[in-house]
């Protein structure tokens, strides 16, 4: 279970978000990949990184579904927001990700990751604000 900030109220972007960082930190990439929309987008990071050479994005589910075989599946993942900021069909998430690489080495990233959902409560955009050279390891 994602640790959150002790005022994290119902909002249709912010019950997307928490149902991702669920299926994340349960490895269950059925539930994660049926909460985006079939355009969606996912950039984590936005812009250029290895994850994303062109920094184009991930669109659409089949590309979402590599993002997850190829970055998340591999690694156990946990969450820790600080502070959550919800307006009109958005949030932004500000907090910690800490990720165990399959070689049992830690990667800490501070970051801001912020969902927009359609009005049927499915997520369209992932944005992830954070920098390579920000990481922190250990």
């Amino acid at each position: 279970m994602p640790s959150l900030p002790d005022d994290f109220p119902a909002h249709p972007a912010r019950d997307a978000s928490l149902a991702s960082m669920r299926a994340v930190e349960a490895g269950d990439k059925a539930a994660w990949l049926s909460l985006f929309a079939d355009d969606a987008v996912v950039e984590d990071p936005i812009g250029e990184s290895p994850m994303d050479p062109e920094g184009l994005g991930h669109h659409g589910k089949e590309a979402i579904e590599a993002f997850y075989d190829s970055v998340i599946a591999p690694n156990q993942v946990r969450f820790v927001i600080e502070r959550s900021h919800a307006a009109g069909h958005e949030v932004a998430n500000v907090g910690t990700i800490t990720t165990r690489m399959p070689d049992g080495s830690v990667v800490h990233t501070d970051l801001v990751a912020t969902y927009r959902v359609d009005d049927d409560g499915h997520v369209t955009a992932l944005r992830a604000y954070w920098s390579i050279d920000e990481l922190r390891f250990g």
